[in-house]
């Protein structure tokens, strides 16, 4: 016996590759699905929900299909909300009424469905933002049921949906321009503050990058605060209107302190600077006891403050009010102003560590310049209404007013 291998014939295996081989895509075939279980519980909302959940439907590929079917009744043409070929139900969020308490359910029913399906959410999205961005293609009456639709969902915290997705979606000049926006977003507003708070509606605006831009839902003829206040009062918002007067204010309010700041700052000449001021005022309409806070907040803001020299600080102070006492004079023109503003010295002087000192030498300043009358001084001294460091400043002031008082007997 040979003690040798016997020769065996060997081969190359090939390996054959594995694709993936995927489903056609047929929405049509999950759309008529969908729709039948809405037949078959006969638009029961919880008898539906829970037949959705049940299913083996793919509803992570038919997601938008699945939404288009819960808010049209049935699929929709590609790029538009015209009815697509195939089954349709009659139980759909644009077939009920267009009351609060026909379209809760559905958002509860959505809600219910995306506990249990969270990747949902996007598909929702999806369809909210292409039904909003082709507002025009609806019927009024199918708007108004978005609107309270879209309301409902942030009152009941529907999880997840941003509402920059809403807001910004229906920012198309188209759309804005025709007058549709701004009913859309007026019906969205009443009904989302029958359960909610303006805190929680301006937060929401926050968070959809609105909260300073409302006038944009307005067509540009009529982008100004008057149309703003005129309409929304008519709709009972009046909350929302004194809102917007009172945001409007402070952006009046602060563009005055800046362009007052830059030429305080540049060492303008202080009759430049009182005409800056009162063109300032008389655009805002600002009231005159704000202009005197304002003043005095810029003069103080202009300040080059020593750190821990308390002389340094009260030279700088004393000299600011001296350079500036033109600006001052021009704006204090009743008693009533000046005490505003011995007012603001007070608060200023409790609230900086400082200046804590340094308010009976400000004070004295102001009288030297003639921009508090001795009236004012003593009238704050025996009945001022301001607590804040009140009795610290009465005590520092004391000397001062015994000074005036002795004077005014002497004459």
């Amino acid at each position: 016996m040979s003690s040798k291998e016997k020769p065996t014939l060997g081969g190359t295996r090939i390996k054959t590759r594995k694709r993936n081989i995927t489903a056609p895509l047929d929405p049509a075939a999950f759309a008529d699905a969908v729709v039948q279980i809405y037949l078959e519980n006969a638009g029961d909302l919880e008898l539906v929900a829970k037949s959705v959940e049940s299913s083996d439907l793919n509803f992570s590929r038919y997601g938008d299909t699945f939404f288009e079917v819960v808010f049209t009744g049935g699929r929709t043409q590609p790029g538009t909300i015209k009815p697509d070929e195939g089954e349709r139900h009659p139980y759909s969020v644009l077939d009920c009424q267009p009351k609060r308490e026909a379209i809760l359910p559905y958002v509860l029913y959505i809600q219910k469905i995306l506990r249990r399906k969270p990747f949902l959410i996007k598909n929702l999205e999806n369809v909210m933002r292409k039904f909003l961005q082709s507002l025009e293609l609806f019927e009024e009456n199918e708007r108004k049921k978005l609107a309270i639709f879209t309301a409902l969902t942030f009152s009941q915290k529907l999880s997840g949906l941003p509402p920059e997705t809403v807001f910004q979606s229906l920012l198309k000049d188209n759309l804005v321009a025709k007058g549709i926006v701004l009913p859309f977003i007026t019906e969205f507003f009443k009904e989302y503050l029958v359960d909610n708070s303006l805190d929680d509606l301006i937060s929401l605006l926050k968070r959809g990058k609105m909260e300073d831009n409302l006038l944009d839902f307005f067509p540009s003829a009529r982008r100004s605060a008057e149309c703003f206040s005129e309409h929304f009062t008519k709709e009972g918002l009046v909350s929302l209107v004194e809102y917007h007067e009172k945001k409007i204010f402070e952006v009046k309010l602060k563009e005055m302190k800046s362009a007052l700041t830059t030429q305080i700052a540049e060492e303008t000449d202080v009759s430049e600077v009182i005409e800056t001021a009162k063109q300032r005022v008389k655009d805002a309409n600002l009231p005159d006891v704000e202009v005197v806070r304002i003043l005095w907040d810029v003069l103080m803001d202009a300040v080059q403050w020593s750190g821990k020299n308390q002389q340094q600080n009260a030279n700088a102070a004393l000299r600011q009010v001296k350079a500036w006492a033109g600006l001052l004079n021009a704006f204090c023109t009743s008693g009533k102003l000046e005490l505003e503003l011995v007012y603001k010295v007070q608060i200023q002087c409790y609230e900086d560590a400082k200046l804590m000192k340094l308010f009976p030498e400000i004070i004295r300043s102001l009288y030297d310049q003639d921009v508090l009358a001795e009236d004012t001084i003593l009238l704050w001294f025996r009945k001022g209404a301001n607590p804040k460091g009140r009795q610290t400043f009465v005590k520092a002031l004391e000397p001062f007013v015994n000074w005036l008082e002795e004077a005014e007997e002497e004459d």
